[in-house]
């Protein structure tokens, strides 16, 4: 939601009062909850974690708040959510990273390779030609991506239509945009006759499995496509701050 208010930020100007403590008390959910373990995005049902996304996405939260604060109104913390939002960013590049694996994973102290990992590129958490993140890029590549689609982690039956969408947008955002766009023509061709997907396709038989049709599979679709079509234009409307790189945190939190 704070994301969304970022990007259309023009449209709610003014701001009134209602949307402003909404945002604010968003915020400041974030950040007292950031450190809880939950079930994560793929709703894990035998044990809470401290999942990467789910840090990821509070820091997301408070990065577009700090970006915000100055529409917010006098209830607007932007100094303790940028602390916040800096410690987060340090114990996800610090615990988040698996030696053995050699990838991000999903996780702390997880050894399960995950899919939701490419999200970190795709909201500016890190830059997709960062050391240690392309070769997370490049372990969900090899190791869960099959007939062109991507698995949300080893064992799990189907290709993740929204996951493969995002191996196309860090592969087009580390720069190897030519296969970015092969891989994005083979997903695309899986649709059905319609052009519809559902959550799932089976790489072997091509069946469409899972709810359908999945809304989030057609806005990965959407939002694969216009990377692809704005990659190096500077288009991108994220906070000027980011993306950076950080294979090691940072020894200071970074500056305003």
């Amino acid at each position: 939601v704070l994301d969304m208010a970022y990007r259309f930020a023009d449209q709610l100007d003014p701001m009134d009062e209602q949307v402003r403590r909404l945002l604010v008390g968003l915020a400041d959910e974030a950040a007292n909850t950031w450190a809880s373990a939950d079930a994560g995005m793929w709703e894990a049902r035998d044990e809470q974690r401290q999942y990467l996304t789910s840090k990821v996405m509070c820091w997301v939260a408070l990065d577009r708040a700090i970006a915000l604060a100055e529409r917010l109104g006098e209830d607007a913390d932007p100094q303790r959510w940028a602390d916040v939002r800096d410690l987060i960013r340090e114990t996800v590049i610090r615990d988040g990273w698996n030696e053995d694996v050699g990838a991000y994973t999903g996780a702390f102290g997880s050894d399960r390779l995950d899919a939701s990992v490419l999200l970190l590129p795709l909201v500016g958490f890190l830059a997709a030609d960062d050391e240690r993140m392309a070769a997370t890029i490049r372990a969900v590549e090899q190791r869960l991506t099959h007939e062109g689609l991507v698995h949300r982690w080893d064992g799990d039956d189907n290709g993740f239509v929204l996951c493969s969408y995002w191996l196309v947008e860090c592969l087009a955002l580390a720069g190897e945009v030519e296969r970015a766009r092969r891989l994005f023509d083979e997903i695309t061709a899986r649709a059905n006759d319609v052009g519809l997907f559902a959550e799932q396709v089976d790489p072997r038989s091509g069946e469409q499995t899972g709810n359908f049709p999945q809304a989030f599979s057609h806005v990965g679709l959407i939002n694969a496509a216009w990377r692809l079509a704005t990659i190096g234009e500077g288009t991108d409307d994220l906070p000027a701050s980011r993306p950076e790189t950080a294979s090691e945190p940072a020894s200071e939190p970074a500056s305003e």
